[in-house]
């Protein structure tokens, strides 16, 4: 396997969800970079477990120690690598099930791509657990984007069934990505919000889960970001999206709708203001022929629902190759979503950084 992505910039991810540590490594950071610790603190809370009764009750505060990489608070140019201790983990949850593949799980897959020599606690190295460190490598990026003026922000366009209304994909303030960062729950409508909420509580009380959608936008991106076939912007994300646990979809502007269009209802018709191109339309979500077009970034990620659910269950057990009947015990979030938006942004501001090196931007 390998736990290695980038060209330019390189992170490499390491642990399992019960071991004593997860980490990361970063390569290619400039040298001089002042970090800003704190909003890298906050950004590690967005995602941490325990913050409320939406999510697991697992109690890790995901502190961060730099082990190398930065010196007097400004980094080195060497590679950074920091690590998150793993404190609150109930092993003892696991070991009555190790050989009973849990439905919609990496268990069986796991076990048969490593031979079974897989940690399977929590997970192990599938586990949502290890995004924390893809939030640190993240954060970093997303400091050296800001200081570009790029803004990345997201909202929970869904959960299960209730949904609110998309981003203006024209016109996005930088104010309103400001503001759903510093949100618990971050959504536009308030009403619906709460309506979401609701629906995750009472999935945790049928003992069941919940899914739901991220929208999220990009913007002052310059054109021309980004290269055909294989370095687009949009395979880049999607890429780095889909290695995110739970995702199961990710589209583009209007994204599956616009194949049921015409193309005279979708095409973004351009204008001239001052000295740029911009579009009046912004159907293909920014992004033309794998480049950056100017306009803002917006796309959406699907995530399933959380497969651990204390509902029997029918499985197997693999060692003895019987049929069984599966309830699972343990802390388990009813929905990731919510914590699964600064995980998305996280992977977004990666994915542009190394493609903004690539272009020397």
């Amino acid at each position: 396997m390998s736990g290695i992505w980038g060209r330019n910039i390189k992170v490499s991810i390491f642990g399992e969800s019960h071991g004593s540590a997860i980490g990361v490594t970063i390569d290619g950071l400039p040298s001089g970079l002042e970090l800003d610790i704190d909003e890298i603190k906050r950004e590690m809370k967005r995602r941490a477990p325990g913050r409320n009764l939406l999510s697991t009750q697992r109690d890790e505060k995901d502190e961060f120690e730099i082990l190398s990489g930065y010196f007097n608070e400004k980094t080195t140019g060497t590679p950074l690598a920091a690590i998150i201790r793993n404190k609150d983990e109930h092993s003892k949850d696991y070991s009555e099930i190790k050989s009973k593949m849990r439905p919609s799980h990496a268990d069986y897959t796991g076990k048969v791509r490593y031979s079974g020599f897989n940690d399977y606690r929590g997970g192990g190295h599938f586990s949502g657990r290890i995004t924390a460190p893809l939030v640190f490598a993240g954060a970093l990026a997303s400091q050296i984007l800001k200081s570009k003026g790029i803004v990345i922000g997201s909202h929970i366009l869904s959960i299960g069934k209730i949904s609110e209304d998309n981003f203006n994909f024209i016109n996005i303030e930088k104010e309103t990505l400001d503001d759903l960062s510093i949100m618990d729950f971050p959504v536009i409508s308030h009403e619906k919000g709460e309506a979401m909420k609701a629906a995750i509580l009472t999935a945790k009380e049928n003992h069941d889960s919940l899914g739901g959608i991220i929208e999220t936008a990009v913007i002052n991106l310059k054109p021309g970001i980004g290269s055909p076939f294989f370095d687009s912007v949009e395979s880049t994300l999607a890429g780095l999206l889909f290695s995110v646990p739970g995702v199961k979809g990710v589209e583009f502007g209007l994204g599956f709708d616009i194949s049921a269009m015409e193309g005279s209802s979708v095409n973004d018709e351009m204008y001239v203001e001052g000295d740029k191109i911009k579009t009046y339309t912004n159907n293909n979500g920014g992004i033309l022929g794998g480049i950056t077009n100017g306009m803002p970034v917006v796309f959406r990620t699907a995530f399933k629902p959380t497969a651990s659910i204390s509902k029997k269950q029918q499985t197997v057990d693999i060692e003895k190759m019987d049929n069984i009947i599966l309830e699972i015990k343990g802390r388990h979030d009813p929905c990731i979503v919510q914590r699964a938006v600064p995980v998305v942004e996280a992977v977004t501001a990666l994915g542009l950084l190394d493609l903004l090196m690539e272009a020397k931007i």
